[in-house]
């Protein structure tokens, strides 16, 4: 009996243009947290799709408790006890908890020659299951009055109701409080001590060597090596990763803030219990870091500001005039730009190709005849912003959401720049990015700032925050809280803010 619950021997993929995997490999023990690293595009999720059988491989392959096995799909791994919680939820909103924890798979009871779901054994296990994995939820709610973590929680219940013995966690606490990745981590450690191998693919350092036992690390869809977590540092994880010392996370910045160029006063929600009576203001090439908890309303007074929610109060001055924002294009014909946090569900068009991503947000700087797209230009756009941002395509007609994340990030950013802005605000630029092509970001926004442009960025890594911002805003139950100077700022100070309630 081999001593490996799952192996994955010798594993390529290819797709058009990039050879995602190339003689990758992964062996999981049994009752073990099996931490999956390597910057966004190393082939952490492709290996995972392999072995859940979202992807066939083009070589390699897989054996799961000593026997040879080639999954047709995701239902045939759930079936031999192997489930996945991906890092993009597909939630089915408008069902309830109980139907989203076994679609697909629905208990049912027959009447004759008709088969029906049994919806009282389904709840009656949801329940169970949601009970196991402590949650609170009533199985019978809409998914939909669930909060982001809340829906990823039931996506791990989910998997755990599939009583699996290989449970793979792909960037599972992305959208999670603090409180709710201890919750995560008191699951993870009791199905560890049931015997359940745990793939857990993470960018957060602490976790990694919190909660693993092994560490296997991919670099450009190879294999590097596996380690015990504990012998592990964060500096060798992240040397092994990029392939490089990174001798400082945050680069030197020549960045000096000007003139205000931007300020609001006494702005406030039309939602009683979202931002109110909030002002600052933001000077020319300066980086506006803004720090809070979970629920500051940090996100909520920026789309307020960007014409994305409705404002009872406030003015906004813009380069010396009042500025009226009722709707995301005054805010874009005025010289402001936003990335928005969560760039899969309102950033990337998924589908489209990155030089229409790029193109989208100013496609009438690019017309021929007043009427006519000029492809020649559009594509010119694509490969200045190609070679200037260091975005990783086969070309410029591939589907964005077939890149890394990190690649899909400077996408964004260089949509908003071909719109030449002055004001950008940057919700949680490097939110699931590797250390790697974090500092890639880092680069960037120090170097818009140098060129004068106005950042505004939001985080929630206050490491980030101290190693970008020349100045923090903190925010408190939707309430700016204070200002610190950057070179003065420290968790100590940034948390004393954090937490002021009235």
């Amino acid at each position: 009996m081999s001593e490996y619950r799952l192996e994955m021997r010798e594993v390529v993929k290819t797709f058009p243009g990039v050879k995602a995997l190339d003689h990758a490999q992964l062996k999981l023990k049994p009752g073990t947290v099996h931490a999956l690293m390597g910057e966004n595009g190393a082939g952490k999720s492709t290996l995972m799709k392999c072995m859940f059988g979202i992807y066939h491989m083009d070589e390699g392959e897989v054996y799961y408790e000593g026997e040879k096995v080639s999954f047709k799909g995701p239902l045939d791994a759930l079936k031999k006890g192997i489930a996945m919680v991906h890092q993009e939820l597909q939630p089915i909103t408008e069902r309830s908890i109980g139907e989203n924890i076994y679609v697909g798979r629905y208990p049912t009871k027959h009447y004759g020659p008709v088969t029906v779901i049994d919806h009282d054994k389904m709840y009656k296990d949801a329940a169970e299951v949601l009970e196991k994995v402590h949650l609170n939820f009533d199985p019978r709610a809409k998914l939909s009055s669930l909060s982001v973590s809340q829906m990823q929680l039931v996506e791990i219940a989910k998997a755990v109701s599939a009583q699996c013995k290989v449970l793979i966690l792909d960037e599972p606490t992305s959208s999670l409080t603090a409180a709710e990745v201890e919750a995560l981590f008191t699951i993870v450690n009791e199905l560890r001590a049931e015997g359940v191998s745990i793939v857990y693919i993470s960018h957060k350092m602490d976790e990694i060597l919190r909660i693993s036992d092994e560490v296997t690390i991919m670099r450009d869809g190879q294999y590097v090596g596996t380690w015990e977590a504990k012998e592990l540092t964060t500096d060798f994880i992240i040397t092994k990763m990029v392939g490089r010392e990174l001798t400082n996370l945050y680069p030197p910045r020549s960045n000096t803030p000007g003139e205000v160029i931007y300020k609001v006063e006494d702005f406030t929600s039309i939602n009683p219990k979202s931002f109110r009576h909030c002002s600052f203001e933001v000077r020319k090439g300066e980086i506006l870091g803004v720090a809070g908890l979970v629920g500051a309303q940090r996100t909520e007074l920026m789309e307020g500001l960007f014409g994305l929610r409705n404002h009872s109060a406030g003015t906004i001055t813009y380069k010396g005039k009042e500025l009226h924002v009722k709707q995301p294009k005054d805010a874009i014909n005025n010289g402001i730009a936003m990335l928005t946090e969560d760039r899969r569900a309102t950033g990337i068009l998924g589908v489209l190709s990155v030089a229409d991503n790029i193109s989208v947000a100013s496609l009438n700087q690019y017309l021929k005849f007043g009427f006519m797209l000029d492809d020649s230009k559009i594509e010119k756009l694509v490969q200045e912003n190609k070679e200037k941002m260091s975005i990783k395509t086969p070309s410029s007609k591939t589907q964005i959401q077939s890149l890394s994340g990190g690649n899909q990030q400077k996408v964004l950013i260089a949509r908003w720049l071909a719109n030449d802005p002055d004001v950008l605000i940057l919700d949680e630029p490097t939110r699931g990015i590797d250390v790697g092509a974090k500092y890639e970001i880092y680069c960037i926004i120090a170097e818009l700032a140098k060129q004068g442009k106005s950042i505004i960025m939001i985080s929630s890594e206050m490491s980030e925050l101290i190693g970008m911002s020349d100045r923090i805003m903190v925010m408190c139950d939707g309430r700016v809280t204070g200002f610190i100077d950057g070179d003065k700022a420290n968790q100590e100070n940034i948390m004393e803010l954090a937490t002021q309630f009235e």
